[in-house]
């Protein structure tokens, strides 16, 4: 565990809990992220913000997206920040966003509450040492072929930077399976709370790419101790400027978290 001097229990026996706004995220404290894949105008992230509320801690949206194909939508940039924050204060929640590259983190950090680094960029040195130097904190998804050793030494780098405000999330990895966008490694929920000491949450919309897959997984996520889900949620998910395929309408979304509340309760009630 020498490699992993920060990141890892052994260096910091008990968990970490992450303030995002007035949201805790950590030991006992989860919390659920929600929102659109991208921030497309102030009429829809407002709706879905407004939709979300009271099932939801954290608004996400993105602002800069960053696509496998360069004629794919990229996001609004400053304007989308601008009306994520607005719909985020209207609603009560702190937001959090992808940034995607160094040079853009001070513009961003200037917007939202939390800064996300994409599974593209999870192993962009220079981007994770710009986000360790200010004092946002980091939601670290894992690389679609990163093993967790690579994720733990990316949290590595924010940490040795200065910033130890790291939630650490599992999306799915590549493997040869087709059927879904992604393999969902429900396993590395438990490895890395074994590991390490920062909180770990798991985003079921891009590790199976199909939203009549997203409860089913959300549901076994919160079996294996995620300490919070991260989810995509739009109100016309067939006329998404992306991701649409695996978004949640507002009113799937509500039904599941109230689903994985009682499940909560009673895991809980388990292990007394």
């Amino acid at each position: 565990m020498e490699q992993f001097r920060l990141a890892s229990r052994d260096a910091h026996p008990t968990d970490t809990v992450v303030q995002i706004g007035q949201v805790k995220l950590g030991g006992k404290h989860r919390a659920y992220i929600a929102g659109p894949c991208s921030v497309e105008n102030a009429t829809q992230i407002m709706e879905i913000a407004q939709s979300i509320q009271g099932s939801a801690h954290i608004l996400r949206g993105g602002a800069y997206k960053p696509r496998t194909s360069p004629y794919s939508f990229q996001g609004l940039g400053e304007e989308g920040l601008r009306l994520l924050q607005e719909a985020g204060r209207a609603v009560g929640m702190p937001v959090v966003t992808e940034v995607v590259s160094s040079e853009e983190v001070d513009l961003v950090s200037q917007y939202v509450d939390m800064l996300q680094i994409g599974a593209r960029n999870m192993q962009n040195y220079a981007l994770l040492k710009k986000v360790g130097s200010q004092d946002k904190p980091v939601l670290l998804k894992r690389g679609f072929a990163a093993t967790i050793e690579e994720l733990l030494l990316s949290a590595e780098y924010v940490m040795a930077a200065g910033n130890h405000q790291i939630v650490l999330c599992e999306r799915g990895i590549r493997t040869f399976n087709d059927y879904t966008r992604n393999t969902l490694d429900l396993s590395a929920v438990p490895v890395l709370k074994q590991l390490s000491h920062l909180p770990v949450i798991v985003d079921p919309s891009h590790g199976t790419g199909q939203w009549n897959l997203v409860e089913p997984l959300a549901k076994a996520a919160m079996a294996v101790g995620a300490h919070g889900l991260i989810i995509e949620v739009h109100h016309h998910p067939e006329a998404a400027l992306s991701d649409g395929a695996q978004s949640l309408k507002p009113d799937k979304y509500r039904g599941l978290i109230s689903k994985l509340q009682r499940l909560v309760a009673c895991l809980e009630e388990a292990e007394m």
